[in-house]
């Protein structure tokens, strides 16, 4: 879906198709989920849409879509999953990194799974079916949740008030803000990794 087609649902249907967009891309169903919160940023900072509305309704529809996710995981299971998730784009290859990342750190995984486009998807699904207790995967999506809107809406406000921007060049610039994020978790990660592996110092 290009933003033409984003600007003008907006148009028609509000708040609502911010909640509905972000709620089809969590559990799966393709949509542009960081180009619509930068976007979303950008048209607040153009005074087209309301800040506390716009965050609320993209915060709603991202933090549902984990939750029917987890429950779709608990109760229909793996096998079901399986076979009918690639209509969503839960493939084997997905699936595989995310066990691997949920045996290491299950915290982490839901938190800042957020940033990794397939992963967010999958999350909830196997916290389901693994059976995360349903309290600490609230909290869990809560925050990554947080984390995930709001910086977004609030770059796209900040960028596009300071730039000028127009919408059309949005999906561009919300992925290069991705990745200059991804590239800053991934420095940190390293950093912690390399500082693991010193010998400690004997005193």
């Amino acid at each position: 879906m290009n933003i033409d087609s984003i600007l003008h649902f907006i148009d028609l249907y509000g708040y609502i198709i911010i909640f509905i967009f972000l709620f089809m891309g969590i559990v799966g169903i393709p949509a542009p989920e960081e180009s619509l919160l930068f976007l979303i940023g950008v048209l607040i900072g153009q005074n087209k849409l309301s800040f506390g509305l716009a965050v609320l309704s993209a915060f709603l529809g991202a933090f549902i879509g984990m939750l029917i996710a987890y429950v779709c995981g608990k109760y229909v299971g793996y096998p079901f999953i399986k076979k009918y998730g690639k209509y969503v784009g839960i493939t084997n290859d997905r699936w595989e990194k995310v066990q691997k990342k949920y045996m290491n750190n299950t915290k982490k995984t839901i938190v800042f799974g957020f940033y990794l486009p397939g992963i967010r998807q999958i999350s909830p699904y196997f916290a389901g079916i693994n059976n995360i207790p349903l309290l600490k995967f609230i909290l869990f999506s809560l925050l990554g949740t947080f984390l995930w809107t709001v910086p977004l809406i609030v770059a796209g406000y900040y960028i596009g008030n300071a730039f000028h921007i127009n919408p059309e060049y949005v999906p561009l610039l919300g992925v290069v803000f991705l990745v200059f994020v991804l590239i800053y978790f991934l420095i940190n990660y390293m950093k912690r990794k390399k500082k693991n592996k010193l010998p400690s110092r004997l005193d």
